[in-house]
């Protein structure tokens, strides 16, 4: 599964970047596949792996902040291994069709 996943303190003020931080560093030290983004750490795994490091990184920042809001979207689909590459990489391989075929025109 895929899961992306935003976790901000709340009551904490604007500058939330150190707290993001706790949660993402709890991302990386999994060893899974992960990527980061400006909006969402996108997490790939088996069910309950990839939950147990979401619930770690809630936690993480938690343990700073008075209240945490958990922003979670999963792609759940058995027997897919890398997606977090083979579906931008379909996604590019369309983009790169639709060039080829603007510039044929």
């Amino acid at each position: 599964m895929i899961v992306a996943f935003s976790v901000t303190p709340l009551g904490v003020g604007e500058d939330v970047g150190e707290y993001v931080a706790d949660a993402v560093r709890v991302v990386r030290e999994s060893g899974l596949p992960h990527r980061t983004d400006a909006m969402f750490t996108s997490i790939e795994g088996e069910w309950d792996e990839v939950m147990d490091v979401v619930r770690r990184a809630v936690a993480a920042v938690e343990a700073r902040a008075p209240r945490v809001s958990l922003v979670l979207k999963a792609d759940i689909r058995p027997g897919v291994v890398d997606g977090l590459t083979s579906k931008v990489e379909t996604v590019e391989r369309y983009l790169a069709q639709d060039s080829g075929q603007s510039r044929q025109s």
